[in-house]
This record gives structure tokens, sequence and C-alpha cells, in this order.
């Protein structure tokens, strides 16, 4: 099937509401009970932010023909075999017939904390990959077929993730493409990265801003990571196998 950008678009918009209403309902329902996290993490720790996004991969997986019982999206069903760790929890699982045919991480970060959070995303997201493929390679899902790997993310579009960022370099220079980057640049940087170095099939990277991402605003820094090449790679994907 040919996908099409205003079909991805919508799926894209819809998630974004979704992440931003169920951020502030979260929030809200903290400060009403007299208990509020430092900072922003109240409504960062009430989980359900992403689930607009799984929704989303979910009728993506639908249109390329994959039946919805094949689609995992409840923590009980979510976890895999590592080859460094016993097992590791996904956001979505794709598994045909006995095969693993797609796996999804979807990630978000808001404000204002992005040095410290910056860190630990990178490092999850890449030694997931890396425990993920040493897996594959050693036959822990039976069988043969690569499965596809995707990471999405999204960033609050806001002045400190907007902000060029200066770098430490007591002993070597670092590469010139990270001199006085932002979080938002040090970010997409990342997820081209992923997919230059082939530890992800596809990455995306969206941003919103707080005052009006509950009307599903959002922008792409790269088209080459944005939403409609990641679904387009997915559902390719999927076909292949579904035909």
């Amino acid at each position: 099937m040919q996908l099409k950008k205003r079909t991805t678009t919508l799926l894209a918009k819809t998630a974004i509401s979704h992440f931003w209403q169920v951020r502030e309902a979260q929030a809200a329902r903290q400060e009403a009970s007299g208990k509020i996290d430092q900072g922003s993490r109240g409504a960062a720790t009430g989980g359900a932010q992403m689930d607009g996004f799984v929704d989303a991969f979910r009728k993506l997986a639908a249109m390329a023909g994959i039946p919805q019982e094949a689609v995992f999206t409840t923590s009980r069903f979510l976890e895999l075999p590592g080859y460094f760790r016993p097992t590791k929890e996904w956001d979505l699982l794709i598994v045909l017939d006995g095969v693993l045919l797609a796996v999804i991480e979807a990630k978000s970060q808001v404000g204002p904390s992005f040095g410290n959070n910056f860190n630990n995303r990178t490092e999850e997201a890449m030694g997931s990959a890396v425990d993920l493929w040493t897996a594959f390679r050693e036959k822990a899902f039976k069988r043969a077929i690569r499965p596809w790997l995707g990471y999405l993310f999204l960033l609050e579009d806001c002045p400190q993730s907007q902000r060029p960022v200066s770098v430490r370099e007591p002993h070597f220079e670092v590469f010139p493409e990270y001199r006085d980057a932002s979080y938002a640049k040090r970010y997409e940087i990342f997820c081209s990265k992923l997919v230059i170095e082939r530890h992800y099939d596809a990455t995306a990277l969206l941003m919103s801003k707080r005052a009006d991402g509950a009307l599903g605003r959002y922008a792409e820094p790269c088209q080459d990571i944005g939403f409609h090449h990641f679904a387009v790679s997915l559902v390719s994907h999927l076909e292949g196998y579904a035909s």
C-alpha cells in the first residue's frame, strides 16, 4: 500500500495531543491530592503519555495486514530475552506465527532537566539495541528472520531545549557537529546516527510546544527522521512478511 503523508500526519497529531492532555491531567490530579513531585516530575511519573503513539503503531500494523492479536502493547507481553540482561520490556512488539516481526521503543522528554536526561536516554537507547541484536545473533528469538527495530522520541520544544550548549574538552576535541549544539540538535544527531550505524531500522524525532501541544501541533527537525518516514519503513517491512 502507498501510505499517504496526510494519514501519518493525522496519526502523529492525535498522539501528540494525547501526550499533552494526559500530562496535564496527571499534574492536576497530583496537585489536587497534595502530593506534588519535584519540578515537573509529577506529570512524568504517571505513565500512559506515549500511549497515543503506541495506538498509532497498532493502526499502522493493521494497515499492513497484520492481525491485531499479533500486536502486543500490554506490560506482561512486552518482555524479550536479552543477552547482557535476562529481559527487556519494550513499548510494542509484533509477533506473528512465532516470528518476531517488529520491536518499538517510544520515549519523551519535557524540561527542565535536559542535560542529565539526555545522557540517560541516549545510553538507554544504544544499550537496548546492542542487547537486542546480540540476543538475535545468539538465536534468542528462534527464527532467523531479522526483526524491524524502531525508536521514536518526543521532545519539548522550548528555549531550554533550543539553547546552544557548551562542551568540555579537557583532553581531546569533540566531533564538530556537537560544538554549541542545543539538546534538540543533539537528539537530531543521535537519532540520525542510530540509523546510519544500523542500530535501528528507523527513528523519529518530533518536537512539540507545551502551549499548543494539546492541539496536536508539532515540528520535525529533519524529514529523514520524521514520523512519515518512520511509518513507511515499518509498514513496508510488515507488508513484506504479511504478503
